[in-house]
């Protein structure tokens, strides 16, 4: 696996904050020289305060958002490698499925989500199962995508020792597959969190995407603003930790290699 250096590693540590330190400079100005009123856009400090403020009812719905998206997210993942293994494996299935999966795409999320809700009722299973259509195709795309991609040299070598389809596919299409499913683990880990707000902005009683709405019916920008920003900081550390796991995960086949 390849390392950063820790020069390198913390170069970017002090990029990210001194970006940070930026664009919370660019919104303090904007919102002092244009004199923006807190309902319209709160400056900086005054979300700060809300977050602070409102901790404990933050916490409580984070953690509901959370269980959904983690829920979406494994769930999701898990269909859609077994998927992909069942696509490569059936090419009359690729000639039937893909085009119907690649159909469904067309349809907005958004469309789908007030359906679920009825189907599924306002608990966490409707926003579990929009998560799980949120990262289904990319996660399946990805994978099958890499698999379709193995070296043909490593095929036919395999077949000319007498290998069968299975063995090739379990022993040499899909380690080779491991980097492209890494990538899509790492957008279904941005992805799944936007699935589990649509869920709860469509129909929900507890979660951030809920507590944003309720914000919003009293004009309390500040609270909506610091729900985001929780959103983003949970969304970047599930990104972080999902990218460190697939680069984990694409360089096992070459550490088994040696």
């Amino acid at each position: 696996m390849e390392t950063v250096p820790p020069s390198s590693r913390t170069r970017r540590i002090v990029d990210g904050i001194l970006s940070a330190l930026a664009a919370l400079a660019v919104w303090q100005a904007i919102v002092s020289i244009g004199r923006m009123p807190g309902f319209i856009l709160p400056g900086p400090l005054d979300v700060a305060y809300a977050l602070v403020g409102n901790a404990g009812l933050i916490a409580d719905n984070a953690v509901v958002t959370i269980g959904e998206v983690l829920g979406g997210l494994f769930l999701g993942s898990a269909v859609g490698i077994a998927t992909a293994i069942g696509l490569m494996m059936s090419p009359l299935a690729q000639r039937l499925v893909m085009p119907a999966m690649i159909f469904s795409q067309a349809i907005p999320i958004f469309a789908l989500a007030p359906i679920l809700t009825l189907w599924l009722g306002y608990g966490p299973a409707s926003k579990v199962a929009v998560t799980v259509l949120m990262i289904f195709f990319p996660v399946v795309s990805t994978f099958f995508d890499g698999m379709s991609r193995t070296d043909r040299n490593l095929i036919d070598a395999a077949e000319i020792l007498g290998a069968k389809r299975a063995t090739i596919l379990f022993r040499i299409r899909i380690p080779s597959a491991f980097p492209a499913l890494a990538s899509g683990l790492s957008l279904a880990a941005v992805y799944a969190p936007i699935g589990a707000v649509v869920g709860e902005w469509v129909g929900a009683s507890k979660g951030l995407g809920y507590l944003m709405l309720l914000a919003n019916g009293r004009a309390k920008v500040d609270l909506m603003f610091a729900c985001l920003f929780v959103l983003a900081a949970f969304t970047m550390l599930l990104h972080g930790v999902v990218s460190h796991a697939g680069k984990r995960l694409a360089a096992w086949p070459k550490k088994l290699a040696k």
